[in-house]
């Protein structure tokens, strides 16, 4: 032994994840990273004069979450916005929104989120005319809560010119009603994109929309504006346990943004931002995310990872699949990138040892993202690329054994199976329908083949608590009898929200363990994990957050 430490965590229930060592009563962390992981009494040994002791009163404590998939920037601002969760029936979204409305009688462009494609009902499907009837006069947009559909009012239509509707790119459209104008629904970012910027918050969201800069350089103001809204996320995530963000949408902007926060001693969590490669880019654009990897490379704050959008999602018919959809006949979505056009990307991304993660939903978006990495292993040679396939909701038999073969990670999240977390099941579910039930969300039939599976929330699509997202796992149902179980064990899910975790930012040598020499994050909860029933698992709460080796968050 040599010093003494600067925290000891004491009086815990400890699950190292570490298969040699998986249990311990107390921790030593010093300078940032962990010294000892034993009993009290080996523990107390590192106390000196100036060691600070922290009781977890039986609590247990775990590695840091590792947040997998998600959109800091965007989550940080929608804070602030309408949350329309559990908001159903029509009487009630007028409610919520006029009395949001009437609270910032000022505000330029009002927004909510997280609204239900059934937030009327069953068989309505929400226009301007109704968002009309709530607020004729001041322009309002809603997001539904996967952030691939907005309904705005005429106001909103009119003042982004898209009232009589707009030529777009594959994947994306503006829903034209009956009297050839906009019926109010917009689906994907070029559809709704011209509603962000009017709404101020258009560098926030550059980062999914375009993957480009500002187009003129921010002012003190804006940005010390941006920074807080930065600082709202990273708050946000350390008040939940999470130590380490793979975000998902991405450009140097965030990053300059983060670096900014880093030099103040305010970046609570390690950070991962991409660079985001549009359907309209040329594959030489890949220099700018070699030059974000080669800039960023700190165990606090890196790059290294491409983003790429496949397709959209179930609920708007913009997934892509292999055959129709159940209630679509003559409708299979459309790729936002042509095979030739994705093989392209992923070679030339892969020959630059950059890391690639795709946004796949339906199965033929995920056959495609496969084709592009085995296109990649092809022209490259295989080596550890550790490329990714963002949600998976649907695949075929034939290509799960795919994902252990080529070495893909599958990215999932446990709070989007319909029926989870009070996510609807229609219309997802018809969409899908029951031949491809048995397939969807298939998280142990993937685990199974020897795959790595990591999870996430995809904040702010789904509320960001790992313990829910872990609860979610461990509770799953089958939709239908026959359907094979696909749910979790605890171990296995808080595993996939650690050890998999920094298994898929290639930082498991670093993180996603309690043992020495590895990087001193972990979160202290309010009570022991393992023997709270699993009805009972969203009462655990984190009650101290470390990072670092310093307390990100403590409940007071």
């Amino acid at each position: 032994m040599s010093g003494k430490a600067d925290l000891i965590v004491e009086n815990a229930s400890i699950l190292t994840m570490d298969a040699d060592a998986p249990r311990a009563d107390a921790i030593a962390i010093s300078r940032g990273e962990i010294v000892a992981v034993g009993s009290r009494a080996e523990i107390l040994e590192w106390k000196g004069p100036e060691t600070r002791v922290l009781d977890a009163g039986g609590g247990s404590v775990v590695p840091g979450f590792i947040e997998s998939h998600m959109h800091l920037f965007p989550g940080g601002a929608e804070l602030d916005h309408l949350q329309l969760g559990g908001v159903k029936g029509f009487d009630a979204l007028r409610s919520a929104v006029r009395e949001y409305a009437d609270k910032r009688p000022h505000a330029a462009f009002l927004q909510a989120q997280g609204a239900d494609y059934a937030v009327l009902s069953a068989d309505d499907r929400i226009t301007r005319h109704h968002l009309d009837q709530i607020l004729p006069d001041r322009p309002f947009i809603m997001a539904a809560a996967d952030h691939h559909t907005m309904w705005a009012n005429t106001k909103a239509l009119e003042m982004g010119g898209l009232l009589r509707g707009k030529t777009l790119g594959p994947g994306n459209e503006i829903v034209m009603g009956e009297d050839g104008l906009a019926n109010g629904e917009l689906r994907e970012n070029e559809a709704f994109g011209p509603l962000i910027q009017l709404s101020g918050e258009g560098r926030v969201h550059l980062g999914i929309s375009t993957g480009g800069e500002p187009g003129t350089k921010p002012s003190s103001t804006e940005l010390a504006a941006d920074c807080e809204i930065m600082k709202r996320g990273l708050d946000w995530c350390a008040r939940h346990g999470i130590t380490s963000i793979q975000n998902m949408d991405g450009n140097l902007y965030q990053l300059e943004l983060l670096s900014l926060i880093e030099a103040e001693g305010g970046l609570l969590c390690r950070t991962q931002i991409p660079f985001h490669f549009k359907n309209f880019m040329a594959v030489d654009a890949l220099e700018k995310a070699s030059v974000m990897a080669e800039r960023y490379k700190s165990e606090w704050l890196s790059s290294g990872m491409v983003k790429v959008f496949m397709d959209g999602v179930m609920d708007s018919w913009t997934a892509v699949m292999v055959e129709p959809y159940a209630d679509r006949a003559d409708w299979t979505g459309e790729p936002l990138f042509s095979q030739q056009q994705f093989d392209a990307v992923a070679v030339e991304a892969d020959r630059r040892g950059l890391q690639i993660a795709v946004h796949a939903i339906g199965d033929g978006a995920v056959r495609s993202v496969l084709d592009g990495y085995q296109a990649a292993r092809t022209a490259n040679g295989a080596r550890d690329s550790r490329h990714r396939v963002e949600h998976v909701e649907v695949i075929t038999a034939d290509d799960i054994p795919r994902f252990a073969a080529l070495g893909v990670i599958a990215s999932m999240q446990p709070p989007h199976p319909p029926g989870t977390m009070g996510f609807p099941l229609e219309p997802t579910v018809s969409r899908i329908g029951k031949d491809r039930w048995p397939l969807s969300y298939a998280w142990r039939t993937m685990k199974s083949t020897g795959a790595h599976v990591v999870f996430a929330s995809d904040w702010p699509v789904s509320p960001i608590d790992p313990i829910l997202g872990i609860q979610a796992a461990v509770l799953r149902k089958p939709w239908a009898a026959g359907n094979p179980e696909q749910s979790f064990s605890l171990m296995e899910a808080l595993a996939a929200y650690t050890v998999e975790g920094a298994y898929a930012e290639f930082t498991e040598h670093r993180k996603g363990k309690l043992k020495p020499g590895y990087m001193a994050d972990l979160v202290v909860l309010s009570t022991d994990i393992e023997a709270t029933a699993p009805e009972a698992l969203h009462k655990v709460r984190p009650v101290t957050t470390i990072c670092g080796g310093k307390i990100t968050y403590q409940v007071h």
